[in-house]
């Protein structure tokens, strides 16, 4: 869980154009500590710039949109909390990548804030923009990383990534979306139905391409 920090009234500000990484790092503290206590629904960037003193111009010049502000939140936290395996074997990779993410998610508040923006998505240009443009490149880039290593290593027809990354994604944000993200036993089988391979043990076994 994140610690909670005493809200700050000193007033920072930035120099000139350039980002004061002493006032950033305030806007992150505070708008960590917001959407912890209250998620992303009472997340707001009035609230965020009154705990970190620093002015909403100045955060949403960083930070365009409510939802901006939550990806940098976001990208900071998981990059804590979720390891990038690199096992030389696609399923395992698969398997404890995703299951150190959706234990992330099911323990953290971005987890949840992450499902209210995608259902603000559903109604908001602004909020879907955030996530179709900017979220989700960066936050598939790992998983497309494995995918890509794979095709390299003969395990997966290269041309096939695109598709088996919505696949990934698909499967995991619905098991968000449905609260089913401590069926952790299933996850092995269902990487391996995404990747399309047959592996001979749970590590250590080298896939294969799956022909029928």
């Amino acid at each position: 869980m994140i610690s909670k920090s005493k809200p700050s009234v000193r007033t920072r500000t930035s120099i000139g154009s350039r980002r004061s990484p002493e006032a950033e790092a305030a806007v992150l503290a505070a708008a960590r500590d917001l959407i912890s206590e209250r998620g992303y629904t009472g997340f707001s960037v009035e609230e965020v710039a009154r705990r970190a003193g620093s002015g909403k111009t100045t955060i949403y010049r960083w930070y365009p949109t409510k939802a901006d502000l939550f990806i940098a939140i976001y990208t900071a936290e998981r990059l804590t909390s979720v390891p990038v395996p690199d096992t030389g074997d696609l399923v395992d990779d698969l398997e404890q990548y995703t299951t150190s993410l959706w234990r992330f998610w099911a323990s953290h508040p971005a987890g949840a804030a992450l499902k209210s923006l995608i259902a603000e998505a559903q109604g908001t240009a602004e909020a879907l923009d955030a996530l179709r443009d900017r979220f989700l490149p960066d936050r598939t880039a790992d998983v497309r990383r494995m995918f890509a290593n794979a095709a390299d290593r003969g395990e997966i027809p290269s041309e096939d990534v695109d598709d088996k990354v919505s696949l990934w994604v698909g499967l995991s944000w619905f098991k968000l979306l449905v609260n089913e993200l401590h069926h952790e036993s299933l996850i092995r089988r269902l990487m391996g139905q995404i990747a399309g391979v047959r592996s001979s043990g749970r590590a250590g076994g080298r896939a294969h391409v799956d022909a029928g």
